[in-house]
């Protein structure tokens, strides 16, 4: 009977998710207010089709954990040396100003006493580290100077979690009850910080050498299972001391970041990561208590807009300060603005330690819970409303008060107008070619219409846009992005909605090529070949060989070159066949171009007789 339930909420949960973030996605809400917007109506305060939601918290809890490893991975250490001014000065002075202030509107406010408003402070000068930087990330935010700065504050606050629970018991004074045979005090402090410093120490000797025994076995899934164990034990540790479990597997990942086998553990853990984390979000959402908002309706919606206000002016005023360009300024203060995952743990903690009573306590769960789900709106009222203000500062923004791409009859569009894009348009264009420009790159942007080129802003993967581009007209498009997940969306989008177009391709390696040969594709160009030969060429001469005879050997090496490409496609997915193949054919070209350098005949290649000497 209890496995039958068990299938039956997953069913919900599933159900949930699959109506509500198509739908709020297609809205332009995003994936995080969708899957919030699910949890709320299934939980047990609205529809009631599922019970109480904290079994499903603690489970999708580690789906932050996996975010924060996979984050981890990306951060070598070095990398993360260099943000110590942000992480440790931003994010310091975030977390102090803000527990200060709040902890201040506590006493003054609710007359509290100083204890529990220090511990309402700390509380809530978190931020939602899973909410944000999954929203950021959705919206192509994060690598934004407003998205790096708010992930160098989060980063700091999963750190200053640890001192924030061995704190809390401090503040409980005389009324906390002593567990038996613990440690207390700075006692406590002194264990958890030698407890970790020996956790890394283990994971930097001990991981490698496991990788490579698991590798070594050659089967997929117990690399999977061994990633997976990787990250459970770490969170695991770290729960077992009392501390944030994401803060354990970011640690992990860091110390693994300069591994052989990075990105293996990357692939092999996403899949989870996106699932657990959309639990996550509609366990938050189902836990939002509608009683306890029905029975304090003025107070909560005052306390989160008090909270929202507060946080945003004092995290503008630190952008400010910092000297954060005008408009990633707002996306900084507005992102990190809410209350965070991590402040059930506290609350919880808080209360078992009686820093906090049962009623303190159910309202800031209540009100932690309303400001993380007021993010992704916080985030869509930036995006539609403050961004378009400004034009400089992010390669993801959407600038709304640009003109529209219109449908100007141009018989060619160029997706991407980098250095590439750029070689190819003004060939087209000084041979009378009109060309429609899309570039999604805000900066180079700005920069091609300083030279007074049109070029419109835009995301080549949708279908609105390629239609207002022309793309039912025209005859042609060059796509030249080096992303290959992006330029096989793309691509995929041309063929299903614009069939007749003729699709010319850069390629950015053999890879890359072989990927968009899969995908139908006939005119690939691989970014480097016809430089790489010209300098190839060029050395032939300075060694000593005749300009006509570098110029023959350069295109013999490229028309076998292409000839061997297009061999090698139908194993470019079996790695031991293609290296066996690729060893044939070089052989076979060593063995042309020695023949064709005994060539008699060789001067009566006329067709690359060269000019310059005419009796040749």
């Amino acid at each position: 009977m209890e496995e039958s339930g068990f299938l039956l909420q997953a069913v919900i949960y599933l159900t949930a998710a699959v109506i509500s973030v198509p739908l709020a996605t297609r809205l332009g809400l995003g994936s995080v207010l969708g899957y919030l917007l699910a949890g709320m109506a299934i939980g047990p305060f609205a529809l009631g089709l599922v019970g109480d939601a904290s079994d499903e918290m603690h489970i999708a809890e580690f789906g932050v954990a996996l975010m924060l490893f996979l984050i981890g991975l990306e951060l070598q250490p070095r990398k993360l040396w260099q943000m110590r001014g942000a992480i440790f000065g931003t994010g310091g002075a975030q977390l102090l100003v803000t527990a200060a202030t709040v902890a201040a509107l506590a006493i003054l406010l609710y007359e509290e006493n100083w204890r529990s408003a220090v511990a309402v402070g700390l509380i809530l000068a978190l931020s939602s580290t899973a909410i944000v930087l999954q929203s950021l990330s959705e919206k192509g935010l994060l690598k934004t100077e407003g998205g790096r700065g708010a992930f160098a504050v989060l980063l700091f606050q999963d750190i200053a979690v640890i001192p924030i629970l061995a704190l809390l018991p401090l503040l409980a004074g005389g009324a906390a009850p002593a567990e038996e045979g613990g440690l207390e005090g700075w006692r406590y402090a002194l264990a958890l910080i030698g407890t970790i410093v020996a956790f890394v120490a283990a994971g930097r000797y001990l991981l490698g050498p496991l990788l490579r025994l698991v590798a070594g076995s050659q089967l997929r899934e117990m690399f999977t299972a061994t990633a997976l164990l990787i990250v459970m034990a770490a969170a695991a540790t770290m729960s077992w001391l009392e501390l944030s479990p994401a803060l354990g597997t970011f640690l992990a990942g860091v110390i693994l970041a300069e591994s052989e086998f990075r990105h293996e553990l990357e692939a092999d853990i996403e899949p989870f990561k996106g699932l657990l984390l959309g639990l996550f979000f509609i366990a938050v959402g189902a836990s939002l208590n509608f009683q306890l908002i029905a029975e304090y309706p003025l107070l909560l919606l005052a306390l989160v807009l008090l909270l929202v206000v507060t946080k945003f002016l004092l995290l503008f005023a630190l952008a400010r300060f910092t000297g954060m360009s005008r408009g990633e300024d707002w996306l900084f203060a507005l992102s990190l603005a809410q209350a965070g995952e991590f402040g059930f743990v506290l609350v919880s903690f808080a209360m078992q330690h009686r820093v906090l009573d049962s009623t303190s306590g159910n309202l800031l769960t209540a009100l932690i819970a309303l400001s993380m789900a007021m993010t992704p709106i916080l985030l869509l009222i930036y995006e539609r409303f403050i961004l378009p203000r400004y034009m400089r500062g992010s390669d993801a923004a959407r600038v709304a008060d640009e003109e529209p791409p219109v449908d100007s009859g141009s018989p060619v569009i160029i997706i991407g107008y980098g250095r590439f894009g750029q070689i190819a348009g003004r060939l087209l264009n000084a041979c009378g070619f009109d060309t429609t420009l899309l570039e999604h790159s805000a900066d180079q942007l700005e920069m091609v219409r300083r030279y007074g080129i049109k070029a419109y802003y835009g995301d080549a993967s949708r279908e609105d846009l390629l239609h207002a581009a022309g793309a039912d007209s025209a005859r042609l498009v060059i796509l030249t992005l080096s992303d290959q997940a992006k330029s096989l969306e793309i691509v995929a989008q041309l063929q299903r909605h614009f069939p007749h177009l003729e699709i010319l391709a850069r390629a950015r390696n053999r890879m890359h090529h072989y990927a968009l040969m899969e995908a139908g594709v006939k005119h690939i160009f691989r970014e480097t070949v016809d430089s790489a030969i010209s300098i190839g060429e060029r050395a032939l001469e300075l060694l000593g060989l005749s300009p006509l005879q570098a110029r023959r050997a350069a295109r013999k090496f490229k028309q076998h070159d292409q000839r061997m490409l297009e061999s090698l496609f139908p194993y470019w997915r079996d790695e031991s066949t293609h290296i066996a193949q690729t060893k044939i054919y070089r052989e076979q070209l060593l063995q042309a171009l020695r023949e064709d350098r005994r060539d008699k005949d060789l001067h009566l290649d006329h067709y690359w007789e060269d000019s310059s000497k005419p009796g040749l």
